[in-house]
Order: C-alpha cells, then sequence, then structure tokens
C-alpha cells in the first residue's frame, strides 16, 4: 500500500525539495534554452518557501514531489513543479496540485498559473486534464492558468444580492451562468443582484411559469436571459428554447441548470447556493466555479463580504 502525504513546505524542508528538484528536472531530455531548475539550491529553496510557500510530498516516508509558489497579487504561481521519477504515475503530481489549488482557495486567491513547456506535450496533457487552459504563450513557454472557486458564507438576502452585482460587472456578452439549489435556496435572489449590476429593464422574478425571460439592457450592455430549466425535460427542450439566438449578445443565466445547460458554453460560471435544515435562518452558502479559458485568463473576484 502507498503512504502519500502531501505537507507544506518550510525551511527545514529544502534538502528535500531540492533532491526532489534536481532528480525531476535532470532526466528530462535538455531543451532549447535550458531549464534553470538544476541551478535551484538550499539558500535558494529557502528563501521560497520562506516568502510563499510551497508543498513538499512523501511516498512511504520518502521525498517524492515538490513545488515552489509565488504569490503576486491575486495569482498563486506554480514554481519547479516536480516528481521524482521513481515515483511516478503514482498520483503525486495530481495530489501536489489538488493541494496547491486548496492553498490558492484558502487564500483567497483567484488564479493558479504556471508555465510549461510546448516541447514537453505529456505534461502539457496533464495540465489540460487537470482543467488548465493556455492564456498567453511567450516562445516555447505555455502560460496555463486556471480560476479558483469562490465559496462563501453569506448572511442574509440583501447580501446575496449585493453578490450578484459584484459579479454583474466582471460580466460581458457572451457570459453563461448555470445556478443550481434546492428550492428557496436563494437562486433568484442572486439573479436579483444580478440584473442591478447589470442595470436591465424589468423586475427579477422566478420564470418557472415563462420558462425564459429576457430583460433588455437600460445602460446599452447586454442584456439579461434568465432561464428556468426546473421543467424542461432534457436538452432537446433547452435547445427548443432557441437560446443560440442571444447567447453571444447576452448574459444568459440557466436555473436548475447543472446537468443540462454547461453544454452551452465552454466557459460559464457553475452556481450552486444551498441553505441549512433551519428555515428560519437567512444564511445561505454560496460557491462559484469559474470554468474555462475566459475566466483562466481574469479569474473571478467576490470581495463584497469583505467590507461587511
Amino acid at each position: 500500500m502507498t503512504d502519500l502525504h502531501v505537507v507544506d513546505a518550510a525551511a527545514e524542508h529544502a534538502a528535500e525539495i531540492v533532491a526532489v528538484i534536481h532528480h525531476a528536472f535532470s532526466t528530462r531530455r535538455v531543451l532549447d534554452p535550458p531549464s534553470t531548475a538544476l541551478s535551484e539550491n538550499a539558500t535558494t529553496v529557502t528563501d521560497a518557501v520562506t516568502k510563499h510557500g510551497g508543498l513538499l510530498v512523501r511516498v512511504n516516508g520518502a521525498p517524492a514531489g515538490a513545488v515552489l509558489f509565488e504569490e503576486t497579487g491575486d495569482v498563486l504561481n506554480l514554481r519547479r513543479v516536480s516528481v521524482d521519477p521513481r515515483h511516478q504515475a503514482r498520483g503525486v503530481a495530481s495530489a501536489m496540485v489538488g493541494c496547491a489549488e486548496e492553498v490558492a482557495v484558502r487564500r483567497g486567491l483567484s488564479r493558479v498559473q504556471l508555465v510549461a513547456r510546448v516541447e514537453l506535450p505529456d505534461t502539457v496533457e496533464f495540465w489540460r486534464r487537470r482543467g488548465y487552459s493556455v492564456v498567453e504563450q511567450h516562445d516555447h513557454n505555455l502560460i496555463y492558468a486556471k480560476a479558483m472557486p469562490a465559496e462563501l458564507t453569506v448572511p442574509t438576502a440583501d447580501d446575496m444580492r449585493a453578490i450578484g452585482e459584484e459579479i454583474a460587472g466582471q460580466l460581458r456578452a457572451g457570459d453563461v451562468l448555470v445556478l443550481s439549489g434546492d428550492l428557496g435556496a436563494g437562486k433568484t435572489t442572486f439573479t436579483q443582484g444580478l440584473g442591478a449590476g447589470l442595470k436591465v429593464r424589468g423586475s427579477i422574478t422566478s420564470p418557472t411559469f415563462v420558462i425564459s425571460r429576457v430583460h433588455p439592457s437600460l445602460a446599452g450592455g447586454p442584456a439579461l436571459v434568465h432561464v428556468d430549466a426546473y421543467r424542461l425535460g432534457g436538452f432537446a427542450e433547452l435547445d427548443d428554447l432557441d437560446l443560440d439566438a442571444s447567447l453571444d449578445d447576452a448574459v444568459t443565466v440557466v436555473e436548475w441548470g447543472h446537468g443540462l445547460a454547461e453544454s452551452l458554453a465552454p466557459d460559464r460560471l457553475d452556481i450552486v447556493v444551498t441553505r441549512g435544515d433551519d428555515d428560519t435562518d437567512e444564511t445561505r452558502e454560496i460557491r462559484v466555479t469559474p470554468v474555462g479559458t475566459r475566466w483562466a485568463a481574469s479569474g473571478l473576484r467576490v470581495s463584497v463580504l469583505e467590507k461587511n
């Protein structure tokens, strides 16, 4: 049985991290220009983990993987992502990257980013499978990024509307939001905030009985298309709404859209609103997961509750 542990890197781990980096990069084929990873030493690694942190993976007690962090703005950059060749194909890289993403979420950062070389197709494929998108390319360097989810406890309905309004300020025509949550969780309340932020016409109410409503902009921006998929029997019925006709020119919000509306766009916001068991408690939990290249390039920031 494999005993795999991921620990937060500290200065005391510098020697182990250097060993992993050197083992990993010394076995890779030589690139032009070559990687500078083999110049890492105990001093440079200690400095890196002291300033920004990192991770060390041990398999059966032996150092097997490592990554160094560099935090710039609201981005967590991954440096020297390394797996000792003796421990490849054991889930080390996936575990390490998953933990790095958890670190980014805990720190309130909007994106994780790294550099991969175009000449290493296996590496490129790994990041693609992990949901990372190429957001820039500089010669042989591919800049991969992934937007991190925002997880918030929302005390009141007014706070839910405020979150919707803040997110609206980051939307543009063509954006799709897929909303999920139990009855009364606050999906329509969130959408009311979107409508206020987008400055659209008309009262935002649950479209259950009309399935779809279009709210034109009062400010020259995109319209808001508000869809309730609760009574739809499948994608064919969603397709019958002919949303493609307005998709590129509007912001489209689909309530009860999980498992159905994701096919509308590869770039979207998946939003889940949950409520507690106490009907008298307004507190809600909201998780906003940005998906696709559009959000990988910009990230999503939800900070309105930080001001309260």
